[in-house]
Order: structure tokens, then sequence, then C-alpha cells
């Protein structure tokens, strides 16, 4: 089960604070068995702070606190502070990544949702960038255009392999399949089973999917549909 601590303290030496953490994280390098952290500070009142840690589990967190160098920076902490910091201890009982969640609804509903959903999860003026494509398909509507298409020439569905979020960007390794039963690019139905794999990247804006590339194996797809002979 996922590990959270959170510390917080009141000081007016923050910058003193987060280069000991920055000396923390190079002494420990290799050995840390920390996998996130985030420093914030109150912007009601700024020697307000908090470090939020997160840990794969409490096991993990005791192994990291026992590292030497975790026992030294924490005496150094507390001599930067007012008084001695507060730690919460927090099993993780839920771990929502809202844009992440929604990419998933995304793939979940592109082979036959209905199109409303992407009024709840598209921006109005996205943009779409295929590599199978010169130039960049604008907006929501057109983005249905190019799910429709894919609609009409194929049956098909999407797994996902793996979701990653950074920031406002989060990206999503898939696999596809699809039996060509409608005319697609100009080619009658073949009734052929095509495959292809594929990384597409989301970047949102205000809650919304704002811009799209996807990387695929369009030359594949082509191959498999009789398009191109190599």
């Amino acid at each position: 089960m996922t590990f959270v601590q959170i510390i917080e303290g009141r000081t007016d030496r923050v910058d003193e604070l987060d280069r000991l953490m920055d000396s923390w994280a190079e002494q420990t390098r290799g050995r840390r068995t920390a996998n996130h952290a985030v420093v914030g500070t109150d912007r009601a009142d700024a020697r307000h702070f908090v470090e939020i840690v997160e840990f794969a589990s409490y096991e993990e967190a005791m192994r990291n606190s026992a590292l030497p160098e975790t026992d030294r920076i924490f005496h150094e902490m507390v001599a930067l502070c007012d008084e001695p910091p507060t730690f919460t201890d927090l099993d993780v009982v839920r771990d929502e990544q809202m844009n992440k969640r929604t990419v998933g609804r995304l793939f979940e509903g592109l082979p036959a949702g209905s199109m409303d959903m992407l009024d709840g999860m598209v921006a109005a003026d996205y943009r779409d960038h295929d590599i199978a494509k010169d130039g960049v398909t604008e907006g929501r509507d057109g983005l249905r255009q190019v799910v429709t298409a894919w609609r009409t020439g194929f049956d098909f569905a999407f797994t996902v392999e793996s979701l990653l979020a950074d920031g406002d960007e989060v990206a999503v390794r898939w696999s596809w399949t699809g039996m060509h039963q409608g005319e697609f690019m100009g080619l009658p139905a073949t009734d052929k089973k095509v495959e292809m794999t594929g990384v597409t990247i989301f970047r949102f804006q205000d809650g919304m999917i704002q811009e799209g590339w996807w990387q695929w194996d369009n030359v594949s797809v082509m191959r498999q549909l009789g398009l191109l002979r190599l």
C-alpha cells in the first residue's frame, strides 16, 4: 500500500531548507526509497512550509528513514525551523490522477462510445497532430471527423498498455486491433484483421485535453491492408 508522509513546519529560511533537500537527494542517490516529493509554502503564510513525500509502502519509508543521511538532514531541518516540525503518516486508500482517468475513459469510448463524450473531455479548440497526416486537425469537431472515419472503416478496440502522467501531460502506450469492414482511405472493406501499436501524448489545460500527438505504426497498417508493398 502506498504510504505518504506529510512534514509541516515554520521557518523564514525556506531557501536554505530547499538547498538542504537538494543535498539530501544528491547524497542518497541510488539508495533512497522515496518515489516522489513536493515542498510547498502556504500562500497565506510564507513561513509555513509543507513537504509531502511518497513511498511505495510504509516499509520502504522506514528503509529511507534508516539512512544515515536522512537522520542528519532531519536534525539540520529542525535547526532551520522555529520549532520541531510535525509529521503525519498516511496509508493511501485512494490515489486518483484525474488526467490519467480522462485519457483512460477516452480510449474506452473511442471505438463505439457516444461522440458526446468528447464534449466533457476535449477542448473546443483542440489541436491534433498525427504522424500520418500533414498539418494539424483543428478543433473538437475535427477530432469527431477523424474518429468517425476510423469507425466507418473498422470494427476496432484499443488496449491501454500503460499510462504515465507528468505535469499537464499524459502519455499512453496502446495497442489496437481492428477488422476492416468499411471504406477507409478510399479502400473498400477487405475483411482483413489489422493490428498496430502506438504512443499518444496529450496536453491538458483547465482539466480538458487541449492537444494531442499520435505516433503509430501507419506503415504496418498500410501494408496489412495491401495499400503498401515493401
